[in-house]
């Protein structure tokens, strides 16, 4: 069986969003438009090497976008993932709802 695309990039999204820890990282990186992985450990009770290979999740399913300016890597959530991710998740809970009252 074959899945929609868009089902595909949906489920990668929500299984990244799917840790705690990752989902901290995710409210600090919204909270502060943009920052480093020191700027983010420092707020987390988390190691550097745990912040990173956390980011590197968020990274690969499109959630967080990095960039490198001079020594250091900046992240940032890319806000219509987010948002796709929010809409997506909106639209099963008024199909429930609908199908529920049908």
């Amino acid at each position: 069986m074959t899945f929609h695309r868009d089902d595909v990039v949906l489920a990668r999204r929500i299984k990244a969003l799917a840790h705690p820890a990752r989902l901290a990282i995710v409210r600090a990186l919204v909270n502060a438009n943009r920052c480093s992985c020191g700027e983010i450990v420092r707020g987390l009770p988390l190691a550097q090497s745990t912040v990173s290979q956390h980011l590197k999740v968020l990274r690969q399913a499109g959630i967080v976008v990095g960039e490198i300016e001079g020594p250091r890597s900046c992240y940032w959530v890319d806000r219509d993932a987010l948002a796709d991710v929010a809409a997506a998740m909106d639209g099963l809970v008024v199909s429930d709802l609908v199908g529920e009252t049908a």
